[in-house]
C-alpha cells in the first residue's frame, strides 16, 4: 500500500475525517469481525495445532478488563521515603504536560507515525499485515520476541495490561485496541499517546520531553527541527539508551534518530535531500546543558533504589503504578556526598575529569545510607548510568581479605601470625610477579603481609587455599565472576567489581561473619496496598574468627600501613588499600610515569559503617592518571564520610574462638607452628582463668562497698538520733 503525502495539517486532517467517517458508515459489530479476522490469522499460522482454537481465543476476550476512561488520562505517580519515613519526592507528577493534537507540529507526528504506526491513519486498532509478521515470527521463536503493536495497542497496554508476554495478555490488548478505536478519534488516540508516552530523562509526553531536551515550552513546539522531531521519536523504543544528553550514549542516540529519518523518507514525510541535512546535524544540537536542567533530589540514590525494584517486581512500572517506595536514604549523609562529590570544599580534586564513586551502608544491616556517583558529566542521571552500582573496576589489593586471607582463615585455621616466604616467584603460567617495591622480604606474617599490601604473599595464600575455596568464599560475600571463571591474578585483584559489591563483602568482616545483601529499598507499597519487604535474611557466611582476625588485621593497615590517612580519631578502624597499574603500552602512548596508577580503591568499616571507594578516569587520555596525592583521595574520602557521620565510638570485640600471644591472634583448639602447644596450653588456661579471677575481684568490690553503705548508714541513723534527742531536751 503506497503512503499519502500530505502538504499541510488541514489536508491531514481533513483525509482524518473522511476516513473515520467511512469506519462509521461500515457500523463494524464490536467483536465479531475483530475476532473472525485475528482468529483466521491465527489458524493459518498453526495456533490451532498449539491447542488455541477459537473456543480458547473467545475465553481470552471474555476476560478482558473494561475500557476504562479514567485510565486512558493521567497515570498515577509514585512518592519516595527516606530511612524514617518522612516523604522526599514524588515521581512522575512534575514531568507531564498536557497538550491539544493542535499543538503538535506535523514534523513531529510525522516522526512518530513513520517510526512507530505507519499505517494508523489507515486501520482499526490492529495492524493485521503487521500482527500476521509478528505472530509468525513468535511461533517460529519466543512469544512476545518480535512486537507488532500500532500506536492504539501501545495506548492500551501502557494503560491497562501488564507487560506480560503472554498470549492471553496479547489477545486481551487486540479487544481493547479495537474497542478504543470505536469510542474515540484518531487524533484524541494519537494525543493518548503523545501524551503519556516515556521518553526519557523523567520526561512523560513530548511536551515534557522538548522541554526538557531543548527548553521549549509547550506553546513553542513548532520551533522544533526535522532532527530535533526525529530524535524524540526514537526515544519510546529505549528511552534511557537513547537519550543523547548522557555522554555514553551519543553514539547510539545518533544511530536511532538517522533511523527514524529514514523511516520518514521510505513513508513519505520527508524528501531524501531533507533526511541527509538532517542526519548531519550532531546529536546534542540544541540541548539543555545538564547543569541547567531541572534535577530531581538525591537522584542517583533513587536511580540505585529504582534499578533494585525493577529487579525484584519485573512487572511494577515506578512511574505509573502510584507505589510508595520506603528507601533506606539518609538524606543528610547523602548531600553530604554531594557536596564532597562535585565541590572543592571537602576534597581538593586534581582536575574536572578525575572521578570517583562510593557506596556508605550500615555494616550491622546492608542499608545504604548514602552514595557517590561520579562528578561533572558523570553525575548519575535517573535511570542511567551509576557509577556506584553499574562500574566494574579492578579492586587491586582491597580483594586480598576477600580472596587471600579470609579464605586461609575459614579453611586453614592460619593465624595472623602465620609466616610466608616472600620471595622470587611466577604465577603457574610462568609470567613473574612483584611486589609493589620491587622487593623481596623473606619470612614475614600474613599481617606484615596485608599491613603493607605485598603481592607475592597473597598468591602463595591463595595457592594454599585453592582456587575453588576462595571462590566460594567470595561468593558468600556476594562477589561474582565473569564466566564464572577465577584465576590466580585474582589473588591482587585483577578481576572486576562494583563499589556496592565491595562494601557489601567488607561489612561482613565488621559484622562478625554475617553477610546483609546492600540494598537501597526497605519495602515498597503497591497501589492496592500490599507491601513487598526488600530486606533480604541475614547469612552468616564465616566464621566469627574469621572475621574478627581479618579485622584486626585491616586494623593495622590504617594504624600502620598503607591506609593511615583513612584513620579516624575515635573510631574504631579497618580497612584496605587498592591501586592497579598502567599496561607498558598505555604509559607510552599517553606520556604517563611508570608510578601512574589507573585506580585507587580503599573499602574500610567501623561497627557502624562501612564505605567503599573507587577513584580514578573514565577515560584514557593526556594527564588522567593517579599518583602522590591523587592516589589517596580515596582515603580521605572515606575519612571524610567517617568523621561526620560516625557517632559510634564502640570497639569490634573479640570473640571467645580467639586468643592472643604477642599481638597476634590465634584459633582456640588449633595448634599453630608460631605458638609451640605448651605455650598455647599456658595461654588458654590464662585465658580460662580470667573469668573466675574477674569474678573474684568484683565479689570482692561488691562487698567493699556493701560495708561501705552499712557503714554510712548506721552512721546516719546514729546522727538522726541525736538530732531527735536534742529537740526533746529543748522542748
Amino acid at each position: 500500500m503506497s503512503e499519502e503525502v500530505y502538504q499541510s495539517r488541514e489536508e491531514r486532517k481533513k483525509a482524518v475525517k473522511t476516513r473515520e467517517g467511512q469506519q462509521k458508515s461500515r457500523k463494524f459489530p464490536l467483536k465479531g469481525p475483530l475476532l473472525k479476522k485475528v482468529v483466521i490469522v491465527c489458524l493459518v499460522l498453526g495456533l490451532v495445532s498449539a491447542g488455541l482454537g477459537t473456543i480458547t481465543f473467545a475465553s481470552m476476550v471474555k476476560s478482558t478488563p473494561e475500557l476504562d476512561a479514567s485510565k486512558l488520562v493521567d497515570p498515577l505517580s509514585t512518592k519516595f521515603y527516606d530511612k524514617d519515613g518522612n516523604f522526599i519526592y514524588e515521581y512522575g507528577k512534575e514531568k507531564r504536560t498536557k497538550i491539544s493534537y493542535d499543538q503538535i507540529p506535523k514534523v513531529l507526528e510525522d516522526a512518530f507515525i513513520a517510526t512507530e504506526d505507519s499505517r494508523f491513519y489507515d486501520h482499526h486498532g490492529i495492524d493485521i499485515k503487521r500482527t500476521a509478521k509478528a505472530i509468525f515470527v513468535n511461533v517460529t521463536g519466543d512469544f512476545g520476541s518480535q512486537g507488532g503493536s500500532t500506536i492504539t495497542q501501545q495506548v492500551i497496554k501502557n494503560s491497562f495490561l501488564t507487560p506480560q508476554k503472554t498470549l492471553k495478555r496479547k489477545v486481551q490488548e487486540w479487544d481493547l485496541a479495537y474497542q478504543l478505536e470505536q469510542k474515540y478519534s484518531k487524533q484524541e488516540i494519537l494525543m493518548m499517546y503523545l501524551n503519556k508516552i516515556n521518553l526519557g530523562n523523567r520526561s512523560y509526553g513530548v511536551a515534557a520531553a522538548a522541554k526538557n531536551y531543548y527548553g521549549l515550552e509547550a506553546n513553542e513546539l513548532k520551533k522544533l527541527t526535522l532532527a530535533q522531531a526525529a530524535m524524540l521519536a526514537g526515544l519510546p523504543q529505549s528511552p534511557n539508551n537513547f537519550d543523547p544528553s548522557k555522554p555514553e550514549n551519543k553514539e547510539a542516540a545518533t544511530n536511532r534518530r538517522n533511523l527514524v529519518l529514514s523511516l520518514m523518507h521510505r513513508h513519505g514525510f520527508i524528501t531524501e535531500k531533507q533526511m541527509e541535512k538532517a542526519s548531519k546535524v550532531p546529536i546534542t544540537e540544541g540541548l539543555v546543558p545538564k547543569s541547567e536542567r531541572q534535577g530531581m533530589p538525591y537522584e542517583a540514590f533513587l536511580d540505585a533504589a529504582v534499578k533494585e525494584i525493577k529487579r525484584k517486581l519485573k512487572d511494577v512500572d515506578v512511574s505509573t503504578d502510584g507505589l510508595s517506595i520506603y528507601t533506606t536514604l539518609d538524606p543528610k549523609a547523602q548531600a553530604y556526598a554531594d557536596k564532597m562529590m562535585n565541590t572543592g570544599e571537602i576534597i581538593a580534586y586534581p582536575n574536572e575529569n578525575f572521578q570517583g564513586a562510593f557506596v556508605f551502608l550500615d555494616t550491622k544491616t546492608g542499608e545504604v545510607r548514602a552514595i557517590g556517583s561520579g562528578r561533572n558529566d558523570y553525575q548519575a542521571d535517573f535511570l542511567g548510568y551509576n557509577l556506584a552500582v553499574d562500574i566494574n573496576r579492578q579492586p587491586g589489593s582491597t580483594f586480598k581479605p576477600i580472596f587471600d586471607y579470609g579464605p586461609a582463615i575459614e579453611n586453614l585455621k592460619w593465624s595472623t601470625g602465620h609466616m610466608i616466604n616472600d620471595q622470587k616467584t611466577t604465577y603457574s603460567t610462568g609470567q613473574q610477579i612483584s611486589n609493589w617495591d620491587h622487593q623481596y622480604h623473606g619470612m614475614i606474617t600474613i599481617r606484615n603481609a596485608l599491613q603493607n599490601s605485598y603481592n607475592i604473599p597473597a598468591l602463595l595464600t591463595l595457592r594454599e587455599v585453592g582456587l575453588d575455596k576462595a571462590k566460594s568464599f567470595a561468593e558468600q560475600l556476594g562477589i561474582t565472576f565473569k564466566n564464572d571463571q577465577v584465576y590466580e591474578s585474582y589473588s591482587i585483584g585483577s578481576n572486576t567489581v562494583s563499589p556496592l559489591a565491595m562494601a557489601g563483602a567488607y561489612s561482613a568482616f565488621g559484622n562478625g561473619g554475617v553477610y546483609n545483601k546492600p540494598h537501597f529499598v526497605q519495602k515498597v507499597v503497591l497501589a492496592d496496598g500490599t507491601t513487598v519487604n526488600f530486606a533480604e535474611q541475614p547469612k552468616r557466611v564465616m566464621q566469627d574468627y574469621t572475621a574478627y582476625m581479618v579485622t584486626d588485621m585491616l586494623r593495622s593497615v590504617v594504624t600502620d600501613g598503607t591506609g593511615k590517612a583513612a584513620n579516624v580519631p575515635g573510631l574504631d578502624v579497618a580497612g584496605k588499600t587498592g591501586t592497579t597499574n598502567f599496561d607498558a603500552q598505555t604509559l607510552a602512548k599517553y606520556g604517563y610515569p611508570n608510578s601512574a596508577t589507573n585506580d585507587s580503591w580503599f573499602a574500610g568499616y567501623t561497627p557502624q559503617y562501612t564505605m567503599a571507594v573507587w577513584t580514578g578516569y573514565a577515560q584514557n587520555g593526556p594527564g588522567n592518571y593517579l599518583a602522590g596525592d591523587s592516589s589517596k583521595i580515596a582515603q580521605l574520602m572515606f575519612k571524610a564520610m567517617m568523621q561526620s557521620f560516625g557517632t559510634d565510638s564502640s570497639n569490634f570485640q573479640q570473640p571467645s574462638s580467639v586468643y592472643e600471644v604477642n599481638n597476634e591472634l590465634y584459633i582456640k583448639g588449633v595448634a599453630s607452628a608460631e605458638v609451640p602447644p605448651k605455650k598455647e596450653e599456658k595461654k588458654l588456661k590464662k585465658e580460662e582463668k580470667k573469668p573466675k579471677k574477674q569474678e573474684k575481684k568484683l565479689k570482692k568490690e561488691e562487698e567493699k562497698h556493701r560495708k561501705k553503705e552499712e557503714k554510712h548508714r548506721k552512721k546516719e541513723e546514729k546522727h538522726r538520733k541525736k538530732e531527735e534527742e536534742k529537740k526533746q531536751n529543748h522542748g
